[in-house]
């Protein structure tokens, strides 16, 4: 099942005005075209992937928005805890205990 089908505006409706470009590769070619690929990796596991890759760079607004989708794409409250619990030994602690509060917000 495509989770991701519905079609991503955010770039344009956060960006549009002022940098376009940046907008329409976000909304197309990101979500339009690398997000869509689900015969190469689930939208469930892009997501995992993504959260990896969000905590261990400490950027937490894009973190909470993407928990949220990996919750839509099927990730379960026990699985982003371990994801973050695994985390925690490589990108550090306090990176793990912010993103704790954002798995209680989100999955609670």
């Amino acid at each position: 099942m495509n989770r991701m089908a519905k079609k991503q505006t955010a770039g344009r409706e956060q960006l549009g005005d002022l940098a376009p470009k940046f907008a329409e590769l976000n909304d197309d070619v990101l979500f339009g075209e690398v997000w869509s690929r689900e015969s190469q990796l689930s939208a469930r596991d892009r997501s995992m992937i993504t959260c990896a890759s969000l905590l261990t760079q400490g950027a937490f607004p894009q973190l909470e928005a993407h928990m949220k989708m990996a919750k839509t794409n099927g990730v379960t409250k026990d699985e982003m805890v371990e994801l973050v619990t695994h985390l925690a030994f490589y990108a550090g602690w306090p990176k793990a205990w912010s993103a704790f509060g954002l798995v209680k917000k989100i999955f609670d």
